[in-house]
């Protein structure tokens, strides 16, 4: 899927707002229950799994990333968002904040990406092969072994602990709206 850079430029924008929005539903929807939430949230853990690892890894604009999950596809970050998204959508119980999540996700994330990637093959010659070899949102186990390995610093650097901040936020509106 492409987006014209136009549409992907404005839309790059409303990330912010739009995670305002999707807070805003997800406050006023959600219904969760014990067995809804003991379904989803292990799912978002998993994509906060994902997300971290993936920051473990990424040297933004430093160097092409192709370790950890960038091995198995190309942007772990919006895969892991996505996952968590999924998970909270489920512990939530409303189908509506499914189709708003999505909509935000097609919307406005994938325009992003598409800029994100056109960026990197124009500072990473390598991107072309790595585009040939990797899936962008779909994971596949990788044809050769990565010898990275995560690192603390990078994950730290990458602020990667705000997505575990706003997840527990979630987590707690979750747990007081079951009560």
């Amino acid at each position: 899927m492409s987006f014209p850079k136009p549409y992907a430029d404005a839309v790059a924008k409303l990330r912010v707002p739009s995670g305002f929005l999707l807070l805003a539903g997800f406050l006023w929807l959600s219904s969760p229950t014990a067995a809804s939430m003991g379904i989803g949230l292990p799912i978002s853990i998993l994509g906060l799994l994902l997300r971290g690892w993936a920051a473990g890894h990424l040297e933004k604009n430093t160097t092409l990333t192709d370790s950890g999950p960038y091995a198995w596809v190309r942007n772990p970050l919006y895969l892991g968002t996505l996952t968590t998204a999924a998970g909270l959508v489920i512990a939530a119980r409303r189908w509506e904040l499914g189709i708003l999540f999505a909509a935000v996700f097609l919307l406005v994330y994938l325009p992003v990406v598409e800029l994100e990637e056109q960026h990197l093959r124009k500072i990473f010659p390598a991107f072309a092969d790595y585009e040939r070899r990797v899936s962008k949102l779909l994971p596949r186990p990788p044809k050769q072994k990565s010898t990275k390995l995560f690192r603390w610093a990078i994950y730290k650097k990458n602020e990667e602990y705000q997505a575990a901040l706003g997840f527990l936020a979630a987590l707690a509106v979750l747990l007081w709206k079951a009560w």
